[in-house]
Order: structure tokens, then sequence, then C-alpha cells
């Protein structure tokens, strides 16, 4: 059974979603406060993370930065029409998606289906190709498990997404704008700087020189590449 955090202090939307999200078998825990969701966050492995923006004690910026620092559990973010700067921030460093208070119930269980859908096994690739090796690199699709030299790197949802996508197009170019809409699922026009903040998170984990990256290739006035004079 999948298990979601929700991390919310209005008891209104906890009520409701405790009662959808326990009527489709996921086991749901909770938490009314930020620190104390940042804790129960850390302390367990979740499938899912609900986490409202605006939070007594610490809030979900916070909360996903410092979760994102040692955990990669996907996070769908809680916001109000106000916040778009907030939100904008929130997916920079990590959350995998958000959805704008208020809320249909139909829409968000749509947002976690595709979340969870895109944070399993990655179906882009066949089985025969469910590991990719490069350089260096050993990619297992399904495991999802990343090896850098024979050490394991630990990549959050969309890094891995990313990482998948790009390396099983080797030398295929990809705009921001592409990538968003494949990776996040749907359309985020004006967002496209979140694609570098992700990228760049990526490359500080496997990249050597971040200057003179091996994998990850800057198309300049186009996007990003995975290089393909590196494969095995």
């Amino acid at each position: 059974m999948k298990q979601i955090l929700i991390i919310e202090d209005d008891p209104e939307i906890i009520k409701l979603l405790e009662i959808h999200l326990t009527g489709l078998i996921y086991k749901i825990s909770k938490a009314t406060d930020g620190e104390e969701g940042l804790r129960m966050a850390l302390e367990k492995d979740y499938d899912l993370i609900l986490l409202d923006l605006t939070l007594p004690t610490l809030d979900g910026i916070s909360i996903c930065k410092q979760l994102r620092e040692k955990k990669n559990t996907p996070v769908i973010m809680l916001t109000a029409k106000s916040e778009e700067i907030d939100r904008i921030l929130g997916l920079e460093i990590g959350a995998d998606d958000y959805i704008t208070k208020p809320f249909s119930i139909r829409e968000l269980l749509a947002r976690i289906k595709a979340v969870m859908r895109r944070t399993g096994p990655s179906e882009k690739i066949s089985k025969n190709d469910s590991v990719i090796k490069v350089k260096g690199l050993s990619i297992d699709i399904d495991k999802r498990k990343v090896l850098l030299n024979n050490t394991r790197i630990e990549l959050s949802p969309k890094e891995f997404e990313l990482l998948i996508l790009m390396a099983s197009n080797p030398g295929r170019n990809y705009t921001r704008t592409e990538l968003l809409n494949i990776i996040w699922g749907y359309n985020f026009e004006g967002y496209e700087h979140t694609v570098n903040s992700h990228i760049n998170r990526l490359r500080a984990k496997i990249e050597t020189d971040m200057a003179n990256p091996t994998y990850i290739l800057t198309t300049w006035g186009v996007g990003y590449k995975f290089n393909e004079d590196i494969l095995i």
C-alpha cells in the first residue's frame, strides 16, 4: 500500500484529503505544523508528500529544501493563487509538482497518480535497455539506481527522469520547454528556469567538472543533450 504524508494545517483540507485518499487504498499520515512534518518526512520513507506552502513553525519551502538535502521523496506543493513566486521557488528547489488552492479533488488525484507513475519504474525504455551504461556511469531503470564510478548517487525523482530521458536519447537536443512538458507532464509555460535549476543539481551530482561536463552538455541557443560520444 502506498503511503502519503500530508503536511497541512487546515483541518478541513486534511479531512477532505483523508476521505478521498484512504478510499483509494493509500495509507495516510498527517502533520499540522512544519517542524513536525519535516521530522516525520525524514524519519520514515513515504511514497509521496503533500506539502502546504504556508505552515506554522516552518514553511513549505524550508521543508522542501531540507528534505531534498537528505531524501528524494516525491513532493506535491499545495499553494494559494497569490503565492506565485514561492511556487516557482518550490519547483526550483525540488518539488515535483504543485496544485493551487482551491483545487478539485479530481485534479489533485490526477496529479498524485501522475507523480506516482513518473517516480515508479520507467516505461520510456524497453526491458532490453533497462540498464544504460556510459563512461563511468550506470543507470538501472527498473531499480531506479545510478552508479558513478561504482558509487551510488542519490537523485530526486525529477533529476532521475531527466537523466533517463536524455541518456536514452544520446545526441538529441531538448529545449527547456520540451523538458518541462515531458518530465513535468504538462505545460509549465514561463517556468523554463526550473529546468536549469534541476539540470544544475543533476550535474553537481554526476559531473566531475561542472565547467566542462562529461555527460549533460549545453547546446547554446537550444537547450541540453546527453553526450553521444561517450557511449560504451
